[in-house]
């Protein structure tokens, strides 16, 4: 790990070294700036005082010779003015430009012209490219006040304004103040961690405090893109205890997979086994789903055979109740006719009683006895002799249905 601080510093150069030194550095430090040196002089000046000098002997001599010199020399000074004019900023750079000491402005990438001498650029800045800085920080305290061996914070930052830059502080003093600025916001985030997550510094965000870098740095034209935490280092002793935690939690790991393995394995036997019983109850219910089955067929059978010995039943007594009905219907309708032809034949009937009667009455008469009288007197009763004769034959005429004449008459 490196332990040495990122310079920042400035340099004096020519126009030609700037790409190189604002690309690569000086000696491993970061140069932001440049100051180019001013490659223009007062030498055309002489060119010019010797071109009028010339000129005046031309004048008054008539010289052709010396006009010509004059024109060359004149001609040399100004080309040599218009080459030390050109002032080329290179892409990704920003030129300061001054005139009498005072900055007046800046000067974009391209080729510029500065014909007087008084105007100049004081400084090239870098304004492009974000710029790398790395600041390990040591003896930071934890929330435990546990100093922590080293903790590297590199950060990433660009210029945006150059005039503010080369005019507040310049790359020496800033170099100073950005050091300083993040040795405070990281002991200020130390603090805020426990010592046994220290390591969870590593790799953490660190919005924090780069809001709060380019809350301090902004105003001197600078800001933080980027931040983080790459590595962090605990006292020696401390190391040794995590190590001994580390040693215990690795041996703790691997009692907990081995139990995880045992769980695992104890776990596939019981889902074994309940597959098992599973399939055996699946069976089972097979089984019993087989034999209600086979019941419901059987009850269902029954009930259709039940159904059907009532319904031959319920037919024989329905065929043995038409047949008696048809019979007792035949039998009334026998008997509605009997009695209609007993009704039809009774006057027959009453005739040949009455015919019948009189055939009767008439051989009773026929054979009935002829009657005795026997003459009396007028005026007199029954003699007794009558009374006599009548007492005998009324008998006889009603044992033998015929009364036979009695002796001596």
């Amino acid at each position: 790990m490196n332990r040495d601080f990122s310079k920042i510093k400035e340099s004096l150069a020519s126009w030609s070294d700037i790409r190189q030194l604002l690309r690569g550095g000086e000696q491993g430090q970061l140069v932001p700036v440049v100051i180019p040196k001013d490659r223009r002089g007062f030498a055309w000046v002489t060119l010019v005082f010797l071109a009028i000098y010339f000129a005046g002997m031309a004048v008054v001599a008539g010289l052709i010779l010396a006009a010509l010199a004059a024109v060359l020399v004149l001609l040399v000074g100004l080309f040599w003015m218009w080459r030390r004019a050109i002032i080329e900023i290179e892409e990704g750079t920003t030129g300061v430009r001054s005139r009498w000491g005072a900055i007046t402005g800046v000067l974009p990438p391209g080729r510029h012209y500065l014909w007087l001498p008084w105007d100049r650029v004081d400084a090239v800045v870098d304004t492009s490219t974000e710029i790398p800085y790395s600041a390990p920080i040591s003896s930071s305290p934890t929330a435990e006040n546990v100093p922590l061996k080293s903790i590297e914070f590199f950060l990433k930052f660009r210029i945006v304004d150059p005039v503010a830059f080369v005019r507040t502080i310049g790359a020496g003093n800033f170099d100073l103040v950005l050091s300083s600025a993040v040795q405070d916001a990281i002991r200020q985030r130390s603090r805020k961690v426990n010592t046994e997550r220290a390591y969870d510094l590593r790799g953490s965000d660190v919005g924090d405090v780069q809001d709060a870098l380019n809350r301090q740095l902004g105003r001197y034209g600078v800001r933080i893109t980027g931040a983080n935490i790459p590595d962090v280092q605990l006292p020696d002793q401390y190391q040794q205890h995590l190590a001994t935690r580390e040693k215990i939690a690795k041996e703790l790991s691997a009692y907990e997979r081995e139990w995880e393995l045992t769980r695992k394995r104890r776990i596939d036997t019981l889902l074994m086994e309940i597959e098992r019983s599973k399939k055996t109850r699946d069976a089972r219910v097979v089984e019993v789903r087989a034999a209600a089955n086979t019941a419901r067929k059987d009850v269902a059978r029954m009930l259709e055979e039940q159904e059907t010995e009532a319904q031959r039943v319920r037919w024989e007594i329905e065929a043995r109740g038409k047949a008696d009905l048809t019979s007792a219907e035949n039998e009334a309708k026998a008997l509605r006719h009997l009695a209609h032809s007993y009704r039809d034949n009774r006057a027959v009937l009453q005739y040949e009683l009455a015919r019948r009667r009189l055939d009767v009455g008439a051989k009773l008469a026929e054979s009935a006895p002829q009657p005795l009288v026997v003459r009396t007197a007028s005026g007199q009763g029954d003699s007794a002799l009558s009374t006599l004769l009548l007492a005998q034959l009324l008998p006889r005429i009603a044992g033998n249905g015929q009364a036979k004449p009695p002796v001596g008459q």
